[in-house]
């Protein structure tokens, strides 16, 4: 446990985020004089989780802009309350997107996944989710193999491990006979990434592609390393 959670530390600087169909990005950083900030506010932000890597850690997916994902502190639980502090670490500038983008958390010892988990978000972002507990333990999951879970109605949270500084980009994602294929980019050759071993989450929207039933994830492309099918833990 120690280890995993020096290396999320290594590697929380960028987490990965989603590219979903229909998000628009801007060129600014900061709102023109006069203009709110969408990453601020006093109302409380729509907040999702997820259950990731076999149950010993999960996705907090929020909203705001996708190319600068707070990172996150270390959890505190309480009873079935996990608190967690979200911080904002961009030193750069940010697209004006509210798109959702997802923060990997490594739970703390006494996390049981199949109860019922409140997630109370804290910091850059505040809010809360209700992640319900699973139906029964899942499989175990090796140390930085991929892994996936349910993050509200159609947004599936995918686990992989790799550079923080280049995150996997989806390029399609395809149903077939039980499950979804979903494939990533190939990097470009000349592409420089940081030589740590990062937990990147990216968010795939399964809307009409995937149904109630159980989902299984075939992962290909992006150097994505995959002994075989990733299942989708939750619903």
């Amino acid at each position: 446990m120690i280890r995993r959670s020096l290396l999320v530390l290594v590697g929380v600087g960028i987490l990965s985020a989603g590219l979903l169909a229909g998000c628009a990005t801007g060129a600014t950083s900061s709102p023109a004089p006069g203009e709110a900030d969408p990453s601020t506010s006093d109302v409380p932000a729509e907040v999702h989780a997820a259950w990731l890597d076999g149950g010993r850690g999960i996705a907090v997916v929020t909203r705001g802009s996708s190319s600068c994902v707070p990172t996150a502190g270390e959890p505190v639980l309480e009873g079935e309350t996990l608190t967690v502090d979200l911080v904002d670490t961009a030193d750069g500038a940010c697209t004006r997107d509210m798109a959702p983008r997802a923060t990997y958390v490594a739970l703390p010892s006494g996390v049981d996944p199949t109860k019922n988990l409140d997630v109370v978000v804290t910091g850059a972002v505040a809010g809360s989710a209700s992640l319900a507990g699973l139906a029964a333990v899942p499989a175990p999951v090796a140390e930085f193999a991929p892994s996936a879970g349910w993050a509200g109605e159609s947004l599936a949270a995918i686990l992989t491990w790799g550079s923080s500084g280049c995150r996997p980009q989806v390029e399609a994602v395809t149903s077939t006979e039980g499950g979804v294929v979903v494939t990533f980019a190939d990097p470009p050759a000349d592409q420089v990434c940081t030589m740590d071993l990062a937990p990147r989450v990216t968010l795939v929207d399964l809307a009409g592609i995937a149904g109630e039933e159980a989902v299984e994830l075939t992962l290909s492309g992006g150097n994505i390393a995959s002994d075989g099918p990733v299942p989708l833990l939750g619903r």
